[in-house]
């Protein structure tokens, strides 16, 4: 695949992406906030959505022999860290790097300034990683895959992610019910008397 090819794919990918966060309303910050809180399952809902179509489109194409996997390797420190981290940005901000853009996009002004911390942050890891590297990016198993452990082709395993998660969302859907999540305002926040903030920084609608 030459890189004109991956570009205009990734493009597209991108744009299907941002199409259906932006109908989804997940960038929503009080969905955000709300699934961190575990009073909003929207978020959760959309992207274990994802995961499973992925894993299908995955199987698929590593099973013809399309495309092949390049595993990353589990390092504890990092993977625990980082993800206490990104967590506790995502509740604080109401935002995560997928998200943040289509805030951008719909005129959510203060996301600009939690585009701009991201990108700091980046920036401030790239320095810092020469020194952090001895402490959080060693020890772990190493590049380690459930195929691997079970000895079965990646697409079999693949295809049962994609079923059991299936279920998983028609039970999730009929436990709390997506209508019943969206909010008065398809926000994802449930007020009484008009729009409401309700998350950290207010993030007022782009209208006001």
């Amino acid at each position: 695949m030459s890189i004109v090819t991956a570009v205009l794919i990734g493009l597209a990918m991108g744009a299907v992406f941002g199409l259906a966060l932006e109908k989804s309303r997940v960038f929503e910050p009080g969905m955000i906030v709300g699934q961190m809180q575990l009073r909003n399952f929207i978020m959760l809902k959309v992207f274990l959505t994802a995961v499973a179509t992925g894993a299908v489109v995955l199987a698929v194409l590593h099973g013809a022999g399309l495309v092949t996997l390049h595993v990353k390797a589990t390092v504890y420190a990092a993977n625990i860290v980082g993800g206490l981290l990104l967590g506790g940005g995502i509740a604080l901000a109401g935002a995560c790097p997928g998200t943040i853009l289509a805030q951008v996009g719909v005129g959510y002004r203060d996301a600009v300034f939690t585009l701009l911390g991201g990108i700091a942050g980046a920036v401030a890891f790239s320095y810092a990683e020469p020194a952090l590297a001895p402490v959080l990016l060693t020890g772990g198993p190493g590049k380690l895959t459930f195929a691997d452990l079970a000895g079965l082709p990646y697409w079999v395993l693949a295809l049962a992610l994609a079923a059991a998660l299936l279920v998983a969302l028609y039970a999730l859907e009929g436990w709390r019910p997506w209508r019943r999540d969206l909010g008065e305002d398809v926000d994802g926040l449930h007020t009484s008397g008009g729009r409401g903030t309700g998350v950290p920084g207010g993030h007022p609608s782009p209208a006001e």
